[in-house]
């Protein structure tokens, strides 16, 4: 603000112009909830609006922001939030957060506002007004606002502020039952009517026409269309039932017809599925949870027989990469005894910590004992959240090659020492200004590490590379938590992006003949192109591999019908054992459900019939389980659409799976989860 605009703002006195609004414009129109005419008194428009129309921030009229948006009219706000009918407390859901007003105005009466903007720089300017107004429970992403914000669903209330050609089926889907969305509709852009529906059972709505109104596009997916995102099909209708046809009977006998069965994973033959594997230097072996029993073993089998008949020399998983170093040192080296690890003790601690685990790791170990150095098994992790303990073991190395260097790393690194323990809060306060980026201090201790490589590695090169490597992770990180409040397609994107890259890098540092075995969730090794996710924007590390080691990457899919798994219901919360529900209609699930087989592997390339490959060609939903697990609003939470011969090579299915068998373990307190990301 230049000192001109200031001497102007000096002369108004924002509170009374505030009480004013409330008082003229918006009492006299009819609003008469206490909560809302509250929260209008209390939120401080002006800094909410251009520095340049801050005096006119309590005018009876919307106002412009950037990128062609508006901040609406003080009334129409009120009044869309008096048509929620809160009462305090709720969870809430903003589509259009603009320039954060709005989502201030809810956040005086709900307990969580979850706002998405589709623009990124608005979403961005309005994460940084609102966390400099103090804020703390409003929770900002940058994102497609047709398609909702289903990882925290079901929420209380929906407010949309844009005007759509009908009401998105994914925003019904994520309301409570109880709950009540409002939202501009019409078929002509320049104006619509104020609908507000209230969900009355799991497949039932009522609507009612509120008042004719006038707001900007909603532009999305499940929106009006533009070049960004084209109208690809219909919006979805809404009764679940009806979301995709019944699975094909002829299609079903076909896959019964093409698989290899199996009864019992022990015992299952391997021998067409390593055929069809051939010669690929990189095998992504998936998961469809993270906590079922099954998965964990059937990739044991085939990653020891990968190593045992194909030559097979690096496990690399969806871990961190400190914690697999312990268990590598483990399995190559002998350095620590299995009862002695300490290795994956943040939530989610049953990932990894795991009787299945367990007794692979033992294998790779005896597997290794008659091997020279050069030729064993490494165990590495991909995974980039291991902040505070990838800083500690740069400083550990250090200690012991460079002292010099290691007190410039501790000064340097000393930038995030406050933010270790809680690294998002970090990035909340480098996005919003009030702690300075230590992404400079970071980077130079990493080029530092790289510049030296001729000094150290002739000391010890294994300790260097993972020197290096974690130097590299604490980087990647520091950048990971300072967009991740902006973005989730940015982060998603960092995150994947570095796995791969450590993959890269493991097989590059164990030279040509280096073979690698990948253990992910599904919805990081199958090819994001053919899912949803490329609508969004995102990709992954099986898309990755594809476009680095085209037909010598092969990515199997695993599935499953009901049973049950390890997992949560919210961040941090304890692991349950819960029941998995029934897959649901119109989803690759039921169909390979419906083939009757307690197990199968089915091939998805041109081994397997045209017929099969055409009927499992048309886009389904598929379900995807993270660490945490939401039955009551599985369809939301959990279902996304792909095409299954696009997205993997080969798929596993087991019909009946069971929890992991979780080893007892004291979780550490004060270390990162994976928030925002479960998968």
């Amino acid at each position: 603000m230049n000192r001109q605009s200031a001497a102007v703002l000096e002369h108004f006195d924002f509170v009374k112009l505030r009480e004013a609004m409330v008082r003229e414009q918006i009492v006299p129109r009819g609003v008469r909830s206490k909560l809302v005419l509250n929260a209008m008194l209390k939120v401080p428009r002006e800094v909410f609006v251009p520095e340049h129309l801050r005096e006119f921030a309590y005018s009876d009229a919307p106002l412009p922001i950037d990128a062609a948006q508006t901040i609406s009219q003080p009334y129409i706000v009120a009044y869309m939030i008096e048509a929620l009918a809160l009462e305090g407390g709720e969870r809430v859901l903003e589509i259009g957060a603009g320039s954060g007003y709005a989502a201030a105005v809810l956040a005086q009466i709900a307990g969580e506002v979850y706002t998405v903007e589709r623009i990124e720089a608005l979403a961005q300017k309005a994460a940084s007004a609102l966390a400099d107004a103090g804020y703390h429970n409003i929770f900002v992403m940058h994102g497609d606002g047709t398609r909702g914000w289903a990882e925290h669903a079901p929420y209380d209330a929906i407010i949309v502020a844009a005007g759509g050609p009908d009401v998105p089926a994914s925003l019904k889907e994520q309301l409570r039952v109880g709950g009540r969305l409002v939202i501009p509709v019409g078929s002509d852009q320049r104006v619509q009517e104020l609908v507000r529906v209230t969900r009355t059972s799991e497949t039932d709505y009522v609507s009612e026409d509120l008042a004719d109104v006038r707001f900007v596009p909603l532009v999305g997916e499940e929106g009006w269309e533009s070049e960004t995102y084209p109208r690809k099909r219909a919006p979805r209708p809404l009764r679940p039932a009806r979301l995709k046809p019944p699975a094909e009977a002829s299609l079903v006998r076909a896959i019964g017809e093409q698989a290899q069965a199996f009864d019992n994973i022990d015992t299952a033959d391997l021998g067409p599925l390593l055929d069809r594997i051939g010669d690929a230097r990189v095998v992504l072996l998936g998961e469809a949870t993270h906590g079922t029993s099954e998965f964990y073993s059937l990739r044991d089998r085939i990653s020891r027989t990968l190593i045992t008949k194909k030559g097979f020399n690096l496990i690399a998983v969806e871990a961190d990469w400190p914690d697999a170093a312990r268990i590598d040192h483990y399995v190559r080296r002998a350095e620590h005894d299995p009862p002695e690890w300490t290795a994956f003790a943040r939530f989610p601690a049953w990932m990894w910590r795991n009787n299945e685990v367990r007794r692979f790791v033992n294998w790779l170990h005896g597997h290794n004992e008659s091997l020279s150095a050069q030729r064993r098994v490494g165990f590495f992790g991909l995974d980039l959240y291991s902040l505070n303990t990838s800083i500690r073991a740069v400083l550990d190395y250090l200690d012991t090659v460079d002292p010099e260097t290691a007190h410039v790393a501790r000064v340097r690194y000393g930038c995030l020492t406050p933010w270790q323990s809680d690294p998002a809060t970090y990035g909340r306060a480098a996005l919003t200004g009030t702690y300075r980026s230590c992404e400079r201090e970071v980077a130079r201790m990493l080029e530092d590490l790289l510049r030296k490589r001729s000094e150290y590695v002739p000391q010890d090169g294994e300790r260097y590379d993972d020197a290096a490597q974690n130097a590299r992770l604490v980087a990647n990180a520091e950048r990971y938590y300072r967009i991740m409040y902006y973005g989730s397609r940015a982060s998603w994107n960092l995150r994947d992006q570095h796995m791969f890259d450590t993959l890269e890098s493991l097989l590059a540092r164990r030279g040509p003949d280096s073979k690698a075995i990948v253990w992910a969730h599904n919805s990081h090794i199958g090819d994001s192109a053919a899912t949803e996710m490329s609508a969004r924007g995102e990709y992954n590390i099986g898309h990755l591999c594809r476009e680095r080691f085209g037909a010598d990457a092969y990515l199997i899919g695993f599935g499953t019908d009901r049973g049950t798994v390890a997992a949560a219901s919210d961040w941090d919360a304890p692991m349950e054992i819960m029941s998995v529900r029934p897959a649901r209609e119109g989803s690759y699930e039921r169909v390979c459900h419906e083939t009757g087989m307690p197990g199968f592997f089915l091939g998805l390339g041109r081994t397997t019939s045209q017929q099969v490959r055409e009927g499992l060609a048309k886009p389904r939903l598929e379900r995807a389980i993270g660490v945490i697990y939401r039955p009551d609003t599985e369809l939301a939470s959990h279902y996304f659409q792909a095409e299954l011969p696009r997205q993997f090579n080969d798929y596993v299915w087991i019909d009946d799976t069971r929890a992991v068998i979780p080893l007892a373990a004291h979780t550490l307190k004060g270390l990162p989860d994976t928030y925002p990301f479960g998968l």
